[in-house]
């Protein structure tokens, strides 16, 4: 990280500190700068939440985040200090973000993304009386890391049959953000919901960069073209699994005059007006709930380390239904449902290519 950009991170940090101070905020600095003699304060936290690429308002993954803290924030008195992750960054700049947090005083620290996994253990280990929390990623492992992880195949699943009972063409697609395993396991459900409706129906898949180039999870563009390229290919309904990029998905979808699934949170709600029509429904991933609860078990002083999975059967993923465009097949849908959360139905969390 260059020095002024240290420096405006540096300040923004210390801002937020002075700010929850003059606001009454609970202090609890010798906690966060990892003394293991002061223990946390339950009530009037101070929260860490370091984003993903995209930050608040994405309409998507970071925005799920934003609502679980903005509930804990309204529930516990809490306050809280939002910084997010800027396209091309280093590990090492991603550790300084959580570092600065620990160091002002923030505890708990929320990291959104796996992307974070490795910035994470290095950094919790510097700051033991810290809690940390992590989205999407279960390889950083530490006595004070809890894990949050999603069955987003399962969910993923549900859109995938509601694709295929909608599609008129018998063609559909899947684009994806970057081809990492997490997005591996949404496009694995969503084939394997579809082929359980229709086995003979074409599927195209599209993935709109590749790691370390992390640019596909906030490049409208990329999304609008890949999708136009399904939809000219015959496809009628396109499900995004691309954070910031869906916009575009749905854009072209409106276009087309076709249908768009979206992801993470209902985005026949959130997305942008012009193209809410277009959207059947989303895959829910209820980074909402994960996000508060963990926040509600710091207040309680009941957190616990390792991975806590959000699956269907808790309600941690699901689809939407917002519009009333799969009302007509909501039964079969919440048939499936039960059968993935009775094991009747195994879905796997892997693509076979």
């Amino acid at each position: 990280m260059r020095r002024d950009q240290f420096l405006r991170l540096a300040a923004v940090v210390l801002a937020g500190a002075l700010a929850t101070s003059a606001c009454g905020g609970a202090e609890n600095t010798d906690s966060a700068k990892g003394d293991p003699s002061q223990p946390a304060k339950p009530q009037g936290a101070k929260i860490g939440l370091a984003y993903d690429i995209g930050g608040r308002g994405d309409q998507s993954f970071n925005d799920a985040a934003a609502r679980g803290l903005d509930q804990a924030k309204t529930e516990f008195g809490a306050t809280a200090n939002e910084l997010e992750a800027s396209p091309g960054e280093t590990e090492a700049q991603k550790e300084e973000r959580l570092r600065l947090l620990a160091t002002g005083g923030f505890n708990p620290v929320i990291a959104v993304g796996f992307a974070y996994s490795k910035p994470v253990a290095k950094v919790a280990q510097e700051f033991p009386n810290v809690k940390f929390a992590l989205v999407d990623d279960e390889a950083a492992k530490g006595p004070n890391i809890s894990n949050l992880l999603f069955a987003e195949h399962e969910g993923s699943f549900l859109v995938g049959a509601a694709a295929a009972l909608k599609s008129k063409k018998n063609s559909i697609g899947f684009v994806g953000g970057v081809q990492v395993p997490l997005i591996a396991k949404f496009e694995a459900g969503f084939a394997a919901g579809a082929k359980h409706i229709k086995p003979d129906i074409k599927i195209q898949t599209k993935y709109l960069t590749q790691p370390p180039d992390f640019s596909g999870f906030n490049d409208p563009a990329k999304g609008k073209t890949a999708a136009e390229g399904m939809f000219d290919g015959g496809a009628d309904v396109v499900y995004q699994a691309a954070g910031g990029s869906g916009g575009g998905v749905f854009t072209a979808a409106k276009a087309a005059n076709a249908f768009a699934i979206g992801v993470d949170s209902d985005q026949a709600l959130t997305a942008d007006a012009s193209v809410k029509d277009v959207i059947i429904t989303s895959m829910l991933k209820k980074v909402d709930v994960a996000v508060y609860t963990f926040l509600k078990g710091f207040a309680s002083n009941s957190v616990t380390a390792g991975s806590t999975i959000y699956d269907l059967k808790v309600g941690g993923v699901d689809y939407s239904v917002t519009g009333g465009k799969v009302d007509d097949i909501k039964a079969q849908l919440d048939e499936l449902k039960q059968k993935i959360i009775s094991g009747e139905i195994k879905v796997p969390d892997k693509t076979t290519g």
